[in-house]
C-alpha cells in the first residue's frame, strides 16, 4: 500500500480543503441512474465492484484520504462491500483485492464470497488494508434518491457508493447508485467525471 502525503502548502485544492473541514463541514450525496445493460448476462455485483474500483483507480479525487500520516491519496484501492446472509437476514463486510484483469478479480470474489458467506460477524475477513474504499448494496429497493449520514469530525474524505435495485424499460437495465463524497476534495465536475467514465466503462466490458 502506498500513500502519497500531499504537500498542503503547495496544494492547489487547500482553500477548499481547509473550508469544507474547518469552516462548512460538507460532504454532499447524489443518486444518478446508470444503463447497465451491456451487463446482461453478468454476476451484477462483482462486475459493478470490479467497475467501481477501475474508476476510483484513476481519479486521485476518489482516492484522497485524511490519516495520521495527513492528508494525501493512496496509489491504488480495493472495495470493501456488504454481503447479505439470508439465513439471519443480516450483512458482513468483507474486502477483496482489486485486480485489472476482470476474470481475476471475479474468481477472487467468488473465493471470498464462499469463504464468508453466511456469517455471524460483521467484519469476518481479517487484514483489511486502509486502502479500501465501501460499497454496499440494496437490491430490494428502487431508490431515486439515497442519503448517509456519516458522523463524526467530517474527515472522512473516501467515497462511498451504494446500489439499489434494478429495473427495465424499454429492453433497458437501469441501476440506481448514489455517490456520497467529500466536497473538501470532490466537486460536482468531478462526480460527474467519475459518472460518465463508469458508465462508459459499463459499455465496453463485455466487447471483444
Amino acid at each position: 500500500m502506498q500513500f502519497h502525503s500531499i504537500d498542503l502548502t503547495a496544494w492547489e485544492r487547500r482553500e477548499y480543503y481547509e473550508h469544507y473541514t474547518q469552516q462548512v463541514v460538507c460532504s454532499y450525496s447524489t443518486t444518478v441512474r446508470l444503463d447497465v445493460s451491456p451487463l446482461r448476462g453478468q454476476r451484477l455485483y462483482p462486475a459493478m465492484l470490479w467497475l467501481l474500483t477501475g474508476v476510483v483507480n484513476e481519479m486521485p479525487e476518489f482516492r484522497t484520504a485524511c490519516t495520521a500520516a495527513g492528508v494525501g491519496y493512496y496509489e491504488s484501492m480495493h472495495p470493501s462491500y456488504t454481503i447479505f446472509s439470508r439465513e439471519n437476514h443480516r450483512f458482513s463486510v468483507i474486502w477483496t483485492e482489486y485486480h485489472p484483469d476482470f476474470a481475476m478479480f471475479r474468481e477472487a470474489y467468488e473465493q471470498d464470497v464462499a469463504a464468508y458467506a453466511g456469517c455471524e460477524r460483521m467484519f469476518p475477513k481479517p487484514g483489511q488494508p486502509e486502502n479500501t474504499f465501501d460499497v454496499s448494496m440494496v437490491p430490494w429497493l428502487p431508490f431515486s434518491s439515497f442519503h448517509l449520514h456519516v458522523a463524526g469530525e467530517g474527515r472522512h474524505l473516501l467515497p462511498i457508493f451504494t446500489m439499489g435495485q434494478l429495473s427495465e424499460e424499454k429492453d433497458h437495465l437501469w441501476l440506481p447508485l448514489a455517490l456520497q463524497v467529500h466536497h473538501a476534495v470532490c466537486d460536482g465536475w468531478h462526480v460527474g467525471q467519475f459518472v460518465a467514465r463508469l458508465q462508459k466503462k459499463i459499455h465496453v466490458l463485455t466487447q471483444p
